[in-house]
């Protein structure tokens, strides 16, 4: 093991799910993990070697206490992984001389501002953009814009805050939000990426870059980006992929980032590569701490950790193949900023994530039988029985995500949608929350949204009129009564969380036998808007009068 003394220490910063690979990988190299979170009760707390409830943001308090943990020479690295912190990594690591990119480049890769206007001076393809403040936030600033746009914070993650702005109606509260959820009070407000979008993970190291994953994101819901998972290794051809990690090589280099680790959300447009946005920490979002690590064999944490500490990072080094370098005719020739390899994967790794409806959790089933399905390694709830949730409008907002690996991509993918499809929430009755949702009503800048379960015709007026003057009888199956106009569509249309109609109704009628008497059109219309939610909602408004 790497740390020699039993006294040998790596601060952590941050104590949450996405933080529990870094407090292990510390202690498998033979360290303390010294663990800091604003937050007493997060889930990794019981991981540490010892806590503190520092808030991450407070860079002197995590500088005052770095400095009493080194009194004799015993922190060796300052660490973090899908956090927005790692700027305060750099400021405290520069300051005692530890391994770390530049505080100045993590001030880069950590406001949106600064970053495009270094990617700007540098010719690194990525929007135009604007700055905007509170007190910037005027009705007439968007008359002339040309939509769409996207808004989001200056200085937030997991999409908090973001969002595409299709007109002018949508633009005061989408700008107001996102001003809302930045922690300096500021927006960027640029032109929209059109384009298959991708998450990268990177090594940077002693003048060379190593690919240590590369995905394909699956964003779905305008005007929202809600990822319902990403897949890996990713399906894009090797002329793309090779020409987004050339513009990826770029941005890292316009940043100044040279020690540490890069993540990149990246697309491919019809002018080619264009960066979303990059990172200078570990991705969160399952990606560098689970499925890459399955699909390879690499433990990235470890790798990266070991620069934090001052090692080489051997299973890296021993491991990599070479990569080409292939820019794109925009931004051909430019100079290749670091020698390019890839940790290649074997096997193939899918996160899928699945949502709610809005409402308050009564029952979840499913949870321990999708474990038995072949091919899952993690089933990770994010809401429990007795919690309030929503249709997401971030990523914080899902409900949980499965993590399923296979030798292809059609496994992977099979046993992961398979898994979601299992998992019921039950909604309580009589909630005003669920009761907006399945009347379809929407706020006036979010048209459209959130989009319906099922959508099978394109005329409005012939969908709400499916079931209209029939009743299904107290305990039948409600499957028997499907309506003739949905009968060709049982098989192939499926939900959220990839669930076909009849998969639906056939789990209604397993969940739910004793139901009352309904009245065709309302369940027909709660099932085509929420689903199984929307149909379980209906009977339990019956069954609780």
């Amino acid at each position: 093991m790497i740390g020699l003394s039993n006294n040998n220490k790596i601060l952590i910063l941050g104590a949450g799910l996405m933080q529990k690979p870094a407090i292990l990988a510390a202690k498998h190299l033979g360290f303390k993990a010294i663990v800091v979170d604003a937050n007493k009760n997060a889930v990794a707390v019981p991981s540490a070697d010892e806590f503190f409830p520092v808030d991450l943001k407070d860079r002197s308090a995590l500088l005052e206490l770095a400095k009493k943990l080194n009194e004799k020479g015993e922190l060796k690295g300052v660490f973090t992984a899908g956090t927005d912190f790692s700027a305060s990594v750099s400021f405290v690591a520069e300051n005692l001389g530890l391994p770390a990119h530049s505080f100045e480049a993590a001030l880069n890769a950590s406001d949106k501002v600064r970053m495009r206007a270094c990617f700007e001076k540098s010719g690194v393809p990525s929007p135009k953009f604007q700055e905007l403040s509170e007190n910037q936030i005027c009705a007439n600033l968007c008359k002339t814009e040309d939509y769409p746009k996207v808004v989001k914070p200056c200085d937030n993650m997991g999409g908090r805050g973001c969002r595409l702005i299709r007109n002018q109606n949508e633009f005061l509260p989408a700008v107001t939000n996102a001003i809302q959820n930045s922690r300096s009070h500021r927006a960027i407000f640029e032109d929209y990426m059109e384009g298959a979008e991708f998450s990268i993970d990177s090594i940077v190291y002693n003048g060379t870059l190593t690919i240590t994953g590369f995905a394909d994101r699956h964003i779905f819901y305008p005007p929202y980006f809600i990822e319902m998972g990403h897949s890996l290794p990713s399906k894009a051809d090797l002329k793309i992929k090779n020409e987004l990690i050339a513009t990826f090589a770029l941005g890292i280099k316009a940043l100044g980032l040279t020690c540490g680790v890069a993540k990149a959300d990246i697309k491919y447009t019809k002018n080619g590569p264009m960066i979303g946005e990059i990172a200078a920490r570990l991705s969160g979002g399952y990606m560098s701490g689970w499925t890459f690590p399955y699909a390879s064999g690499m433990n990235l944490t470890e790798e990266a950790m070991k620069i934090a500490v001052g090692k080489e990072p051997d299973y890296l080094l021993s491991n990599r193949v070479s990569l080409p370098w292939q820019p794109h005719e925009s931004v051909k020739g430019k100079k290749q900023p670091f020698e390019l390899y890839e940790i290649t994967s074997t096997l193939v790794s899918a996160e899928r994530a699945w949502l709610s409806i809005p409402g308050k959790v009564s029952k979840i089933y499913g949870l321990s039988e999708v474990k038995q399905i072949y091919g899952v390694r993690d089933v990770l709830p994010r809401s429990k029985e007795g919690d309030s949730v929503n249709f997401p409008r971030n990523n914080v907002e899902k409900c949980g995500n499965i993590i399923a690996v296979g030798i292809n991509h059609e496994q992977a993918y099979k046993s992961a949608e398979e898994a979601v499809s299992e998992i019921v929430l039950r909604l309580e009755p009589n909630n005003p929350q669920t009761e907006a949702f399945l009347s379809g009503r929407c706020e006036i800048d979010e048209e459209g949204f959130p989009v319906s379960a099922f959508t099978f015709c394109p005329n409005k007026e012939n969908s709400i009129t499916v079931g209209e003057g029939t009743k299904i009888p107290a305990k039948a199956k409600v499957i028997d009564f499907l309506p003739e106009s949905l009968i060709p569509l049982a098989d192939s249309l499926k939900d959220w969380n990839h669930r076909t109609l009849r998969k639906t109704l056939e789990k209604f009628d397993e969940i739910c036998p004793e139901h009352g008497e309904l009245d065709g059109k309302s369940f027909w219309q709660a099932v085509l808007r929420g689903g199984i939610q929307g149909a379980l909602y209906v009977a339990d408004n019956i069954n609780n009068v």
